[in-house]
């Protein structure tokens, strides 16, 4: 790795003059260029700024490889290469390379990883450095709006056949992060293309997080149209200005109605992020646990039982209680489905969770983000099992960090 300086005022040596008009031109083809056309434009835009060339690479479903849009060219690992590095760090990384130098600057939407952009130069300054960083922030901002309608985006970060449960159900997932100064949300959902009852949502509500963990009964295309169902009632409730007692409210009647055969348990949560109130509901699902201080807090988050989601008649409840604490700076809460601590190695040794909490408490003690955790952990579960879980296994992960003002 090379260090590189990137002063706030950067001198701009003889080279370094922008045709603005070209470069108008190029931000106007962006608007219209179809997903395939990325490759190509990127490159006209790097020239335009100055840089030699730049590759755009995807990070796969799986978050084990980055894939290349230009379709002639290899995947990189995330794990032992320095594109992967900048993609797990989040941070530039600067390698040599034929007389030059090649740039690897995180692709990140918001708090969302996406991939990397490679940029290639003969010489690195201040000047280019920032003109690479604006190139990573506008291929980021295309690449999350194109994909919402590509299949061909899609279809390059998949390394296997997704079967049609886990396609139906993806289909309703939002990005694996979400966040703000104040908090973010991530989960990850494994196997990745066979899912077919758990599923994960997040979302911000003006300075309200919403997250919520489901797990439905059984493992077919029945289960995931019954957590399908979940989490359009969900949604619609939040936002038609529903509170938490509305959203459970609503997610108890919709299933009932539409699936009264299956039943799914669940955890749903509001986090006030200016406060730090959190208030959650409990339906039949493992307790939240709330870590701080890199210590797993027993019982502040424990409840008592409460039916799953969506029994109707006389095994309906009366009422779903809501719970409330205070979260403090730096509180992290972890939602999961039981197929995480049940994971099994070739012995039969469950990863338990002591194993589950262990990781999570030493991997941010070591400087991890929350998304990189989460990514590390899953592998460690996939790794013990040899990539063969016999359940669904979910994690969301929601941290508590107000800035100060």
């Amino acid at each position: 790795m090379i260090p590189v300086s990137d002063p706030p005022h950067a001198s701009a040596g003889p080279d370094a003059a922008v045709d603005e008009s070209r470069l108008e031109e190029l931000l106007i083809e962006a608007q219209t260029a179809l997903p395939f056309e990325l490759p190509a434009l990127a490159n006209r835009c790097a020239t335009a700024l100055g840089l030699d060339s730049a590759l755009i690479y995807l990070v796969d479903l799986q978050q084990r490889q980055l894939i290349p849009l230009d379709e002639e060219l290899e995947p990189l690992p995330v794990d032992c290469s320095s594109a992967g590095w900048a993609y797990r760090t989040v941070s530039p990384r600067v390698v040599e390379s034929d007389g030059g130098v090649i740039v690897w600057m995180p692709l990140v939407d918001g708090a969302e990883r996406l991939g990397v952009l490679a940029l290639r130069t003969a010489a690195l300054d201040g000047v280019r450095m920032r003109r690479s960083r604006m190139l990573a922030h506008l291929f980021a901002m295309l690449i999350t709006s194109k994909r919402t309608y590509s299949d061909w985006l899609a279809a390059r970060t998949r390394t296997t056949t997704m079967r049609l449960p886990a396609e139906m159900l993806r289909a309703f997932l939002p990005p694996h992060t979400v966040g703000s100064r104040r908090c973010v949300s991530t989960a990850v959902l494994e196997p990745a293309y066979k899912i077919a009852g758990d599923a994960f949502d997040h979302s911000v509500v003006k300075n309200v997080l919403h997250t919520m963990i489901l797990d439905s009964m059984g493992h077919d295309l029945a289960a995931g149209l019954a957590t399908s169902v979940v989490m359009a009632a969900a949604r619609t409730s939040r936002r038609g200005g529903g509170d938490l007692p509305d959203i459970v409210n609503r997610v108890d009647q919709s299933l009932a109605r539409w699936r009264p055969d299956h039943f799914c348990t669940g955890v749903l949560c509001r986090l006030d992020a200016e406060t730090g109130v959190l208030n959650w509901v409990n339906c039949g699902h493992p307790p939240p646990l709330l870590i701080r201080a890199e210590q797993v807090v027993h019982g502040v988050l424990d409840s008592p039982p409460q039916p799953p989601f969506g029994l109707a008649g006389p095994l309906a409840p009366a009422a779903r209680q809501v719970h409330e604490t205070t979260l403090k700076r730096g509180d992290q809460v972890l939602l999961y489905t039981d197929g995480v601590i049940e994971a099994r190695d070739a012995n039969g040794v469950e990863f338990g969770l002591s194993r589950f909490t262990d990781f999570i408490i030493r991997s941010s003690a070591a400087g991890q983000r929350p998304a990189e955790v989460l990514r590390l952990l899953i592998d460690a579960i996939l790794d013990r099992q040899r990539n063969q879980l016999r359940d669904d296994a979910t994690i969301l992960l929601f941290e508590w960090r107000p800035q100060d003002r």
